[in-house]
């Protein structure tokens, strides 16, 4: 069993958190049939969000953790620690938002597919032209190796632009309309 992020009523009211209804995303039906032919898991991801208002997260959580400089931020690792739930709150959806819409920004041109090599290129790239550039590319560059595994091979990410538009586009509409997520593992 994997990690799904759970789109939830924020805050919650009583002892546990009610989930938000999936008519609150049935609309992302129509992206799925929107995406390009080639976009099997855009269409799919969308079509899981439209059915359920979930987002089965694991495959998405070392480079979500990558972008955002953080480690476990779709489990919600910073309020488990803190003894709370394991939620993030609509605030943290709007961020989590806005660092997958500035990378699929930033990989336009890239083109479509997403691999660890056109990742690396792009933090590379927003990274340099920042205040601490050398401060923050030797952190990158570690980060990078870390995901390497025993022979020096990167990890075998399989994504698309579609489909991390439409995982933000998720998170974009928690944010939006006040709803948590509860990471549900």
């Amino acid at each position: 069993m994997g990690l799904d992020n759970v789109a939830v009523q924020w805050p919650r009211t009583g002892r546990f958190y009610e989930p938000v209804a999936p008519a609150e995303f049935v609309d992302f039906a129509s992206l799925a049939e929107h995406v390009p032919t080639n976009a099997g898991p855009a269409a799919a991801l969308a079509d899981h969000i439209a059915e359920t208002g979930t987002v089965r997260a694991t495959g998405y959580c070392e480079l979500v953790d990558l972008l955002l400089g953080l480690t476990g931020v779709l489990y919600a690792t910073d309020a488990d620690a803190e003894d709370e739930d394991p939620v993030i709150d609509p605030d943290g959806c709007a961020w989590v938002a806005g660092g997958l819409e500035r990378f699929v920004e930033g990989h336009a041109e890239y083109g479509n597919e997403v691999t660890f090599d056109s990742v690396a290129a792009v933090m590379r790239k927003a990274i340099a032209a920042g205040r601490l550039a050398d401060q923050q590319l030797r952190w990158l560059e570690d980060r990078l190796a870390a995901l390497r595994d025993d022979s020096g091979e990167p990890p075998q990410w399989s994504f698309t632009v579609t489909e991390l538009t439409v995982l933000a586009s998720f998170y974009r509409r928690c944010a939006d309309r006040g709803f948590a997520v509860y990471a549900d593992f």
